[in-house]
């Protein structure tokens, strides 16, 4: 799909999405917006080569699991398009993102506005946490730290077959607390596995609180060219320095792009709740307020109305 917006204006616009969602909805994954939303926007709309959506524009809701005589069962990887040899496949690890993921697809065309507003409700394939039936995801991650295992997986199949296009995963730093990670690095390298690669959102945040209070995990960079990969670290709000470090070669080592980022990145105001920053709820009437139209202020737009009755 060609570009219709830059992708500073989709960055904009995703947080600008996140916001007025979470206001209307008592809270939401803002910090995950503010960390995240040059990575996804970069990742749709310049990093990924990726065909025209076959999902519907609005999401249809839930139709089971997979299961004999649910023969129409699809994922909800469709929205990136389809899984043809020449495109890039994409695996979002944290679904706690499928707030920020949603907005994107919706910012880049892939998914229709209405889509958002069955965020959450019984019957919806539009999940708080994405299945693999939720728009954008391929499988289910719901165990964090399976991601770049299971893209590592499709990647080595995809260089078996001959596949032109690559896999990326979208990944959080929480992830390296689970040994899987370094296991699916270490067997990237071991087999070669170059058609893989990886951005991970290293916002130091996570559900408890601040990463260190949770699980030291020291320097990151330096244990995984350890267990075999090829590592850049950037500033995550710098555009280029991703397009730089995506041209980073990693002849038979996966790369992997650590994107150190703002929590409160575009939101300053949430400082006020900083580390307890996962998924943010309102304590009053009063903060719901006065976060409406601090926050506003710092996107560029009006505060969000509420109905009133």
């Amino acid at each position: 799909m060609k570009n219709k917006k830059t992708t500073e204006e989709v960055a904009l616009g995703i947080r600008r999405r996140v916001f007025e969602h979470s206001m209307r909805n008592n809270g939401g994954y803002l910090s995950q917006a503010c960390s995240a939303a040059e990575q996804l926007a970069w990742l749709y709309n310049e990093a990924l080569n990726l065909g025209e959506p076959t999902m519907p524009m609005i999401p249809p809701p839930f139709g089971g699991v997979p299961a004999p005589g649910n023969d129409d069962y699809v994922t909800g990887a469709g929205y990136n398009g389809p899984f043809e040899p020449q495109y890039d496949r994409l695996f979002i690890a944290p679904a706690h993102y499928a707030l920020v993921a949603y907005a994107t697809l919706i910012e880049v065309g892939r998914m229709a506005e209405e889509g958002l507003e069955m965020f959450n409700k019984d019957g919806s394939s539009v999940e708080m946490i994405g299945a693999e039936h939720s728009p954008g995801m391929e499988v289910h991650n719901g165990t964090l730290g399976i991601g770049l295992s299971t893209g590592a997986g499709l990647a080595y199949g995809r260089r078996l077959r001959g596949d032109s296009g690559e896999v990326c995963v979208f990944m959080s730093d929480g992830e390296v607390q689970e040994g899987q990670t370094w296991e699916a690095i270490q067997a990237c390298a071991h087999h070669g596995i170059d058609n893989v690669w990886a951005i991970m959102d290293v916002n130091d945040q996570q559900c408890d609180g601040a990463m260190s209070s949770v699980m030291e995990v020291r320097d990151i960079a330096t244990k995984m060219r350890a267990f075999g990969a090829t590592v850049v670290e950037i500033d995550a709000h710098d555009l280029n320095a991703m397009r730089e470090a995506k041209a980073e070669p990693h002849e038979g080592q996966p790369l992997i792009i650590l994107a150190h980022s703002s929590p409160t990145k575009g939101m300053e105001f949430l400082q006020r709740r900083f580390p307890r920053l996962h998924y943010v709820r309102f304590k009053s009437e009063e903060e719901r307020d006065e976060m409406n139209q601090s926050i506003a202020k710092e996107l560029g737009i009006e505060p969000v109305q509420f109905d009133t009755h």
